[in-house]
């Protein structure tokens, strides 16, 4: 199986013509002209980016995914592959009805009758991991009932497999390949895809978006219903609403435009910063707009996580990007461990300087995000700053938001957008209600401790005094030991004196 899956994927790969990125290696590019001749019969006009979508598309959609990721990687990629990449749409034609039924009954053990009242067989989505369907619960609740596709699970380990094996290669033989990280990124690849195999995992997912944004303006998240989810199988309430992309339809609808760009990068700063948990895959075909003009996610199969150090570093970064103080943000580089210790921070902060002073007081329609990054990511190369994989996520993320505000405001200007959001999660983590909030979280456990400190005290106190005891028995004992074998050398010397006398 996995050598008939390495054979196709090589054949799609020559039949593109993506020999040319393995043959421009140093080493190999005598084998250029050789590979020109053998191969005259292939039409190679296509730019090469466009060649490289068109051969994943064609080796399939777990391909397809990872071509996506991969788009948000421009510290990897050249910027006209990275452009083509984020070009890739994740639809695919819907698998039958027949298997449809099947594995509803297969996960239910009953007749579908018996679950839903209705159950629409025409599938109103269809993606590369699983197809969503139209139901009625029996006390007339209407859902949407996302199921997975069948036998997906061993594609998937092959295809896995096979960039694990294609990003060791680009380690071994690119000087910038570990620094990258290539593997890891194949990893966190993977890691994702096993939660969008398992819609239990997507359903608490779901679930906690919909805690974190109960009752916001700003947000709907459906509601999960429980009894009806399985692995293979995941209910929700149906949610009704515009596409986001159907912009001309949003104004017929009296919604509020610019308000709504500029919700949603509150959206995601609210995500990111207070929750440290964010939806992952926020391109247009999974945002919807109620008539209220309230965002409405679906699909929560990739999710983000901050920990408590990544958000405070990049509230710091983005705060001194907001103020230009470039220095902060090189000092901050070297401060996490991302850029090594002996970086010349002044260098650094030149460096970064020229990368975003020119960006500055422009509105969105002037500022390409995607090659900001680029340009940082290329500074970063030159100072051996590491690329953190735990950050690819919100990088696409920001991706996906740039999209999504350059498509609803050109005039959005995301600077002065998110900078009295952060400057106001700041002053709570450090100010006055930041201390009162940390005191907050941490009275359950001081509540616990508190009663037991004097006995904790005591039992330390007698520790550190046996501790001491232990120390002084062991000192006085050496100290007994060195005079016995100081009074044995006098004995001896005593007795040769004696026996000198004895012998005179």
């Amino acid at each position: 199986m996995r050598l008939f899956r390495f054979l196709k994927i090589f054949y799609v790969a020559f039949r593109f013509g993506l020999d040319e990125f393995v043959l421009s290696h140093s080493r190999l590019r005598f084998l250029r002209p050789i590979i020109r001749v053998l191969t005259f019969w292939r039409n190679l006009d296509k730019p090469r980016g466009e060649r490289l979508r068109l051969a994943l598309e064609a080796l399939g959609p777990i391909f397809v995914k990872f071509g996506q990721m991969l788009s948000t990687r421009r510290d990897i990629l050249p910027q006209d592959i990275a452009d083509e990449l984020a070009k890739l749409q994740d639809q695919v034609p819907p698998f039958s009805y027949e298997l449809v039924l099947s594995t509803l009954e297969k996960e239910y053990e009953q007749k579908i009758e018996q679950v839903f009242f209705k159950f629409y067989p025409t599938p109103i989505a269809s993606a590369s991991v699983a197809q969503v369907h139209l139901a009625e619960l029996h006390d007339g609740t209407e859902v949407a009932v996302k199921i997975l596709r069948p036998n997906l699970a061993p594609i998937i380990m092959h295809d896995i497999a096979l960039m694990d094996t294609g990003a060791w290669l680009a380690e071994s033989v690119w000087s910038d390949g570990k620094r990258l990280k290539l593997r890891q990124v194949v990893s966190e690849f993977a890691r994702h895809l096993d939660d969008e195999l398992d819609l239990m995992r997507e359903a608490a997912n779901c679930s906690q978006l919909r805690r974190n944004f109960l009752n916001s303006p700003l947000l709907f998240v459906p509601e999960v219903y429980w009894d009806y989810c399985r692995s293979s199988v995941m209910v929700m309430e149906r949610v009704k609403g515009i596409p986001i992309s159907h912009v001309d339809t949003l104004r017929e609808h009296g919604i509020d435009i610019p308000q709504l760009a500029r919700s949603g990068v509150e959206i995601f700063f609210t995500q990111v910063f207070r929750d440290g948990y964010f939806h992952a895959d926020m391109h247009p075909g999974n945002i919807f707009v109620g008539e209220n003009g309230r965002y409405i996610a679906v699909d929560f199969g990739i999710m983000g996580t901050l920990s408590d150090e990544d958000k405070n570093y990049l509230a710091q970064n983005f705060l001194a990007f907001f103020r230009r103080d470039y220095g902060r943000v090189a000092q901050a580089h070297v401060e996490a461990g991302w850029a090594p210790k002996e970086t010349r921070v002044d260098d650094f902060e030149a460096a970064i300087r020229a990368v975003c002073e020119p960006i500055f007081d422009k509105p969105l329609k002037e500022i390409s995000f995607g090659r900001v990054l680029l340009q940082l990511f290329q500074a970063s190369r030159q100072f051996n700053v590491e690329i953190q994989p735990q950050l690819v996520l919100l990088q696409k993320t920001l991706l996906n938001i740039e999209g999504l505000g350059r498509d609803l405001d050109p005039d959005l200007d995301l600077w002065k957008t998110a900078k009295p959001f952060l400057e106001r999660w700041m002053a709570e983590q450090i100010g006055w209600r930041g201390f009162a909030s940390r005191v907050e979280k941490e009275a359950p456990n001081w509540a616990v401790i508190l009663p037991e400190f004097p006995r904790l005290v005591h039992q330390a106190l007698a520790e550190n005094r046996n501790h001491e005891l232990e120390k002084r028995m062991a000192d006085l004992v050496a100290e007994e030991k060195r005079q016995n074998r100081l009074l044995a050398l006098i004995a001896i010397l005593l007795t040769a004196m004696l026996m000198w006398q004895v012998l005179q």
